[in-house]
């Protein structure tokens, strides 16, 4: 019943128009590639969809993983009214009229339930998404949505918990190696292509290059198929042709969403973690994709004081060195002062003793004992009683500098730290 809403096509027309990705849809659940982690036959997904039982459900995962191709599997095999929307270029009228014609259009058709797929959910703001929180709870529509974006962030937390949440994960290599294969043999069987084929090199080259993402892949395939001149109606793909057909590899990289913090959190910890290789690629990756130079130099200036700290002080010279270069230079410039600050810092000796002892100073400020400043470490004339330290050997003297003494830092073994430790150790020996 689906042609009632979607409108009737030109079969001859359609297939010459429709893009291969979407030609190759499974058209049985077991042909479906990859995603095992859900689509295994002991799988929870695996399972609703056999038996027809899914309720409202929510796909998300990296472009390309067969998040929208498998809803359209479902609606091909569900016995239900089905509607798509693409939240891009949906608006609420839209929504509105599905759920006020849900009813309607179980009783027109026979059907018992209206399945809404609706792709790219996270576009719907909180109102667009509270619209159809009643129809779901009470289940007059089933909705499928689709995001490539993390659900937690971007979906209201009451309709969340009204879906069964689904990853899906970036294909493996070996998963793509067989689409692709699905995929010439399918060509085979289309008489109005040539037949097309890889050598080795070529297709290890581009199922590499693709990173996960089947569609990237069958659109390079289909490219070729329409671009290259074939000879003796075959073409032949090397990988030089499939470094053509992918271009400039694509870097999945938005400053305004999740990948922008996924990436300088990798930066952060691989930094931390001491390495420095991790650290100068994820700063490289940052950098490829038009990342602001002084957001990740900040980024590198927090680092050298929360995870290097007095155990090598010269990183944070070193990191606000190299801030203040790149607010001179700009880029391109700046990408090597950053990496030498990345890589110093990843290389130092670690330390958070002077994060954590800041912290559990503010911890007692605000919770623990209230002290008042000694008599005789006031200013002016009621200092009388003040030890002054540079009067004494090492310039050091005990005296009270703090009511109810409590310690806040404690130095670590790591770098110039050892050195301080030692010398706090050497002191408490003098009376």
């Amino acid at each position: 019943m689906q042609n009632e809403l979607f409108g009737k096509k030109n079969p001859k027309t359609s297939k010459q128009n429709t893009p291969l990705a979407a030609r190759l849809i499974a058209k049985n659940i077991d042909d479906v590639i990859g995603q095992d982690h859900i689509l295994a036959k002991d799988k929870l997904l695996y399972r609703l969809i056999e038996s027809d039982s899914l309720r409202s459900a929510l796909f998300f995962g990296s472009p390309g993983t067969g998040k929208t191709a498998l809803a359209k599997f479902i609606a091909s095999k569900t016995n239900a009214f089905v509607y798509q929307l693409n939240a891009v270029i949906a608006g609420v009228a839209e929504l509105k009229k599905i759920i006020e014609k849900s009813n309607e259009l179980k009783d027109l058709y026979g059907k018992d339930k209206v399945l809404l797929i609706l792709d790219e959910i996270h576009h719907f703001n909180r109102s667009q998404q509270d619209i159809l929180l009643p129809s779901v709870e009470q289940g007059d529509i089933i909705l499928i949505g689709i995001t490539t974006e993390n659900p937690f962030f971007y979906i209201n937390r009451a309709l969340l918990s009204r879906f069964a949440v689904f990853e899906f994960k970036p294909l493996s290599e070996k998963s793509l190696s067989k689409i692709l294969s699905n995929a010439l043999e399918r060509i085979k069987k289309e008489t109005e292509y040539p037949q097309v084929e890889f050598t080795d090199d070529a297709e290890k080259f581009l199922v590499t290059r693709c990173e996960g993402d089947a569609r990237k892949l069958l659109n390079a395939l289909e490219l070729g198929l329409l671009t290259i001149k074939p000879k003796k109606n075959k073409i032949i793909i090397d990988k030089k042709t499939a470094g053509e057909l992918t271009q400039m590899r694509s870097i999945s990289y938005d400053k305004s969403q999740d990948e922008h913090y996924d990436h300088i959190s990798a930066f952060i910890k691989s930094m931390r973690g001491s390495d420095p290789d991790a650290s100068v690629y994820w700063l490289a990756k940052m950098i490829t994709a038009g990342e602001d130079p002084r957001f990740i130099a900040r980024r590198i200036l927090i680092c050298a004081s929360e995870d290097v700290g007095n155990a090598d002080p010269v990183a944070l010279i070193l990191a606000q060195s190299a801030f203040n270069a790149v607010e001179v230079l700009g880029m391109p410039e700046s990408r090597i002062i950053l990496s030498q600050a990345a890589i110093y810092v990843a290389c130092a000796p670690k330390s958070n003793s002077v994060y954590k002892a800041v912290d559990a100073a503010i911890a007692e400020v605000k919770n623990g004992v209230s002290r008042k400043v000694p008599e005789h470490l006031k200013s002016g004339m009621r200092n009388e009683g003040y030890v002054y330290p540079h009067d004494y050997p090492d310039h050091y003297v005990k005296q009270q500098y703090m009511s109810e003494p409590k310690k806040f830092y404690n130095p670590s073994e790591q770098g110039k730290e050892a050195q301080v430790k030692a010398k706090f150790e050497k002191l408490k020996q003098k009376k």
